[in-house]
């Protein structure tokens, strides 16, 4: 017979240490706060459909995602009616830290001590191209609206993995498209260096290079850079007429931000923000920003739906509209529950998925669309120019819609698509 184990308190001490270096420990209340006063040390009692929204809450990506993605899924949720498949619907939230580490570690434990069913967002392609992996081995749900790689519908594709609101095809054939159609036919690249700038960068290589331009050069940057001004001076003697920035959030803000000071606008050159959101708009302001070129799947001012929804958003999130993440991450759940609500439970996460593709997708964010078999979501995206401040009418006015990018048109065709899912 095995003799139980004294837990001394220095086990105790040292436990609670390792758990502070995987995932920071935080226990999410019943409406997914993180350690906040008064928050439960533990997840309710009973039976319950557990939606984990496991974001970037403090780093470069938390205006674009982060608290305002929770929100998003927490409206979904009480738009829903609160329960699926007779059950009460619980939101969580964590950080990933942007570690794939991190955000493996939350995922398992998450889905083997917290019973979560769904995984939601992770903006950061190197954590969802993790989770994914996780969450197809514990037959669960990972519904991906944050990251961009195209390889989450490729080469890693799923039978448990959505990914839902963009990708980096999506991107390069929108913004990338219509700026070598301007004449726009010599690049530099300033690059992210992880799995989703390597992807963006290799599409709009694609795009370019398919239209008869040339790329001149590129330079790779860490993620959350602070200084882009040896970068900008590459790009600058390239003489290339576009500067493709293929980042994000913090780093996107900087680069445009020190481009703008170091005159690469004045001089001759142009900048294409191959992934900007409203939120970044707002940060840089419409000074810095304007003309600038971007494709985008959701704007709040587009029609009176998603204008509705928007106000709603900003009502619960300090004025703020919503970025087509957060948007997505409405849309995802809310087609989610009304899956599991069809499924009559959330236990098998492939057939929960199976059933997802199955109904045709309908909400205020991106109307009518549908899931395909490689597990992209498509809906028709917008390309739109950032106004010059005299154009705008108030707070938040900041796009000019060019034209819409039809449903057919947005996404990778699934014909080209490596997911082992697709029948050939």
């Amino acid at each position: 017979m095995r003799k139980g184990r004294v837990r001394t308190p220095l086990m105790t001490l040292l436990a609670g240490l390792c758990c502070l270096a995987a995932s920071g420990c935080k226990k999410p209340d019943a409406t997914g706060g993180e350690g906040s006063p008064g928050s439960a040390s533990a997840p309710s009692s009973g039976p319950k459909i557990r939606i984990g929204v496991l974001s970037d809450m403090s780093s470069l990506y938390a205006d674009l995602a982060g608290k305002g993605s929770l929100v998003a899924a927490q409206m979904a949720v009480e738009d829903f009616g609160g329960k699926a498949a007779g059950l009460e619907v619980e939101v969580i939230s964590a950080d990933h830290q942007n570690k794939a580490d991190v955000g493996s570690n939350i995922a398992r434990q998450w889905l083997d001590v917290e019973k979560v069913d769904v995984v939601v967002d992770v903006p950061n392609s190197s954590v969802a191209l993790a989770v994914s992996e996780i969450v197809k081995g514990k037959n669960k749900v990972f519904l991906a609206s944050g990251p961009a790689t195209t390889d989450l519908t490729g080469k890693a594709c799923t039978p448990n993995t959505i990914h839902w609101t963009y990708d980096t095809w999506e991107l390069a054939n929108g913004t990338g498209k219509e700026a070598v159609k301007a004449g726009n036919d010599s690049w530099f690249f300033i690059t992210a260096d992880y799995a989703f700038g390597h992807s963006l960068e290799r599409d709009v290589t694609s795009v370019v290079q398919g239209a008869g331009g040339k790329i001149m050069g590129g330079v790779r940057h860490p993620l959350n850079a602070a200084d882009f001004s040896s970068f900008l001076l590459q790009a600058q003697q390239s003489k290339a007429k576009i500067i493709g920035l293929a980042n994000a959030g913090g780093d996107t803000i900087n680069a445009i931000k020190q481009a703008s000071e170091f005159g690469i606008v004045k001089g001759g050159q142009k900048l294409a923000g191959l992934l900007i959101a409203i939120n970044d708009i707002h940060a840089l302001g419409l000074d810095v920003a304007q003309g600038l070129l971007l494709t985008d799947a959701f704007y709040w001012d587009d029609d009176e739906q998603t204008r509705g929804f928007a106000k709603r958003f900003a009502a619960k999130h300090k004025d703020r509209m919503p970025s087509q993440i957060q948007a997505g991450v409405y849309s995802a759940v809310l087609h989610y529950l009304k899956a599991v609500d069809a499924q009559k439970g959330a236990g098998d996460g492939a057939a929960v998925v199976a059933k997802m593709k199955e109904l045709p997708t309908d909400d205020p964010i991106f109307g009518k669309g549908s899931v395909r078999a490689d597990g992209r979501k498509i809906h028709a995206v917008g390309l739109y120019q950032v106004k010059a401040p005299a154009e705008s009418k108030g707070p938040w006015d900041y796009y000019s819609r060019l034209r819409e990018i039809p449903t057919e048109e947005a996404f990778r065709p699934l014909a080209e698509s490596e997911c082992p899912l697709v029948k050939k």
